[in-house]
């Protein structure tokens, strides 16, 4: 294992030593699945949070010195606001008054419609309390931006649902608290070509108000995401489109990109935090979030230095700065509390995991309506990587590897009293695709995926010698384990009694 382990650090530092020799780094800045980036600086370090959809905990936070080195610290959420039924999308940072301020979407448990609520905290790792919608507007408000201007606070959204209206980024003046629409919204602008109009960041600069905004379609294999700009000499408009939209598109390497948030550095430099989808393989990642830096022209039309197409090469935010590579994940489960890189599928379970003597003991409530376990999963930060685990109790509930999409979609290779079996669920309907007698009361299971979606499964008595299982599965069970706004998640596995828990000795996530 440690020759294995040498030899990816090895090809991690060989991709990225071009970059490093040339003082370049490579996007994407934080891997995995994280969409809608937003960012702040808060003295000199730099926070990052994301969308979480329907993984808890809810919108991962991330820090760095550098803007291009990241750590995950915590979540805003550890557990969901009551009001809130799901769908936590694009998390806004703002920092007003000595105060840590989250602007988030999420749709309601009352209605089921989209609103804007709001979390304050004293810092970006701090304890955050939730003061629950701040707008609710029409069908649907999503993508909440917050601009101070002249000691007085506006916030803008995305507005759609409106009679027959097109999609409008609309606006409206904040209480002094930043708690509670005071006013009536306005708008900003309107999608009258129909292309799509979100995420937007809103901010002044040279004596204008600009609005950069993401246009097309978002997500999926076909997203096609651009990044658009929009000026005016007054706060409320009316804004002029820039002839020369989109000013960010996908390239050779990057399928599409948008939704993001600029920050400064201490020296009054752009950049612009976003996320893109990769091309081929990577695109199974998910939306990840990608640096670029930007600047106002002499025409006084914001650019970004590397050009409109986007590429994964970017100059280095400081000189002395050094990308580290891809670290795998290794969990022995000797902390007391989980880490922050596990998630889970909230609508469907209520999941129970306690760490006990070195072992993680999982089980869950399923919830009314579903029918599957508890899943606990980790965002992939390669196309080709193997998730082991060691499965070291033995009772009637299924342990085991899980890929999973969601609720209606996976495949899980789990430990059923005294058989090993490999299972798929598609679209709700469950099929044993290998079923033998349990070789040894524990197990080492392993999850191999390459180019993102193809898995293959192993077993072993000693964690030395592994043995294939053999299975045929349609190409559409495994395209449909990734769904229109995130992509699978491997993880472990357990589904049962919630007094006949799975019990896992150790997890590794290796990057390939």
């Amino acid at each position: 294992m440690k020759t294995l382990l040498a030899a990816l650090l090895c090809t991690a530092s060989v991709t990225l030593g071009l970059a490093q020799q040339q003082n370049y780094f490579s996007n994407p800045v934080i891997h995995g699945d994280m969409a809608d980036p937003s960012i702040i600086r808060i003295g000199e370090t730099y926070y990052a949070t994301g969308t979480s959809s329907e993984w808890a905990p809810h919108y991962p936070i991330f820090a760095s010195s550098d803007l291009v080195n990241w750590k995950q610290t915590g979540h805003v959420f550890d557990e969901k606001p009551a009001w809130i039924k799901s769908s936590f999308w694009a998390p806004e940072w703002f920092y007003h008054k000595g105060k840590v301020y989250v602007y988030y979407t999420a749709r309601k448990e009352a209605d089921n419609i989209s609103c804007i609520g709001v979390a304050v905290a004293d810092s970006p790792t701090g304890k955050f309390k939730d003061y629950g919608p701040v707008v609710e507007f029409g069908k649907e408000a999503i993508d909440a931006f917050v601009l101070e201007d002249n000691g007085k606070l506006y916030i803008s959204w995305k507005a759609y649902g409106l009679d027959q209206r097109p999609i409008e980024l609309l606006a409206c003046k904040l209480t002094a608290d930043g708690l509670h629409l005071d006013g009536e919204p306005f708008s900003l602008l309107r999608d009258d070509e129909r292309r799509g109009m979100e995420g937007q960041h809103w901010f002044k600069k040279n004596g204008y108000y600009y609005i950069i905004y993401a246009v097309n379609g978002c997500c999926g294999p076909n997203s096609d995401y651009a990044v658009a700009v929009a000026r005016s000499k007054k706060l409320a408009g009316p804004y002029e489109k820039y002839e020369g939209n989109p000013i960010l598109h996908g390239g050779k390497e990057i399928l599409s990109i948008g939704h993001g948030t600029l920050t400064t550095t201490p020296d009054g430099r752009m950049f612009y935090l976003c996320h893109a989808y990769s091309k081929d393989a990577d695109f199974y990642q998910g939306r990840q979030p990608h640096l670029q830096e930007m600047k106002i022209g002499e025409d006084n039309w914001p650019y970004f230095v590397t050009g409109e197409y986007a590429s994964l090469v970017q100059p280095m935010p400081f000189v002395e700065c050094v990308q580290k590579p891809v670290f795998n994940f290794s969990d022995d489960f000797t902390e007391t509390t989980l880490r922050p890189e596990w998630t889970w599928n909230y609508p469907y379970a209520d999941v129970k995991a306690e760490l006990k003597a070195g072992n993680l003991y999982l089980s869950g409530s399923p919830k009314a309506g579903t029918h599957t376990g508890s899943a606990l999963c980790l965002r992939p930060t390669a196309a080709n990587y193997i998730l082991e685990t060691a499965v070291v109790n033995q009772n009637d509930s299924w342990k085991g590897l899980v890929m999973y999409g969601d609720n209606d979609n996976l495949i899980t290779l789990g430990c059923e009293a005294n058989q090993l079996k490999l299972k798929a669920v598609h679209d709700g309907k469950e099929s044993i695709l290998a079923d033998m007698r349990l070789p040894a009361p524990s197990l080492y299971l392993r999850l191999k995926v390459t180019d993102g979606i193809h898995s293959s499964f192993t077993y072993s008595e000693d964690g030395k010698k592994w043995k294939e299982i053999e299975y045929n599965l349609p190409q559409s069970t495994l395209k449909s384990l990734v769904r229109w706004d995130r992509i699978s998640r491997p993880g472990l596995y357990q589904q049962g009694a919630t007094d006949k828990p799975a019990v896992f000795g150790y997890c590794r996530l290796i990057n390939e």
